[in-house]
């Protein structure tokens, strides 16, 4: 029996090292779990933002996992989408301030984008995060689940996952490289439909920013996951205070 299991492990890892079609599928099979989460769970949670954000980090800890199963199956590790240190710890703090840097950059050409086009438009909708006010335990906990599952998991999701898998259709040539961080930065983009439009065109610049970062870092995520973190947090903090002002 184990020796049956383990050879269908390995065509499932054949399949999904050669078949671009298969390749395809696992990135729908990726996503789709956590978007029937979203919107089977969305009657039940209602307008109560503690747990519409329990909801999506339930959602992308379900992502992790289908990717982590992608892995086992080729046999590879988390290493192979990034997870490794190839910098020492202070050439990894400095690249991660110049990514956070970059992706701050590409969040506010989103909104001069959008400014342009449609004239200035309402700013990103940021009502989800109304459980903060007044709340520092709710704070610190949402900065902690934060870190866990949006800063590491959309890293390793949008960035490791996405630009490797979609960049390996195309054997990783230069053309595919590209279209895949622009996808992941379009998809980036459109998970943060909750902030509305503004929110989308922002984010999916932020996301362009991130992963022209990814490249030229050597795609070594620890420096993104870094960059995210810092943008997470100085996002809650200031939640918080503007609800505390």
């Amino acid at each position: 029996m184990p020796k049956q299991s383990t050879a269908a492990g390995s065509a499932w890892g054949e399949a999904l090292q050669d078949d671009v079609k298969i390749q395809i599928a696992e990135i729908f099979l990726v996503f789709t779990p956590a978007v029937l989460i979203i919107l089977l769970a969305k009657p039940f949670v209602g307008q109560n933002p503690i747990l519409s954000q329990s909801v999506v980090w339930v959602a992308n800890i379900v992502m992790l996992m289908m990717v982590w199963g992608g892995l086992r199956l080729r046999g590879q590790s988390w290493s192979h989408l990034g997870l490794k240190l190839q910098h020492s710890k202070s050439k990894t703090f400095l690249y991660s301030i110049l990514v956070f840097v970059a992706a701050m950059v590409g969040f506010v050409m989103g909104a001069i984008i959008m400014a342009n086009i449609v004239g200035v438009p309402e700013s990103a909708d940021m009502s989800g995060y109304n459980y903060l006010e007044g709340n520092l335990p709710m704070l610190i906990a949402a900065l902690v689940a934060v870190f866990i599952v949006s800063s590491f998991g959309e890293e390793v999701i949008y960035r490791g996952f996405l630009i490797t898998r979609i960049s390996e259709m195309g054997s990783g040539s230069k053309s595919w490289t590209r279209f895949a961080v622009f996808i992941s930065a379009v998809i980036f983009g459109l998970i943060h439909f909750e902030w509305g439009l503004m929110g989308i065109v922002q984010t999916g610049f932020m996301g362009l920013a991130l992963g022209i970062s990814f490249l030229l870092v050597k795609r070594n995520l620890w420096v993104l996951v870094l960059a995210h973190t810092y943008m997470d947090a100085i996002l809650m903090v200031q939640m918080y205070l503007v609800q505390n002002m």
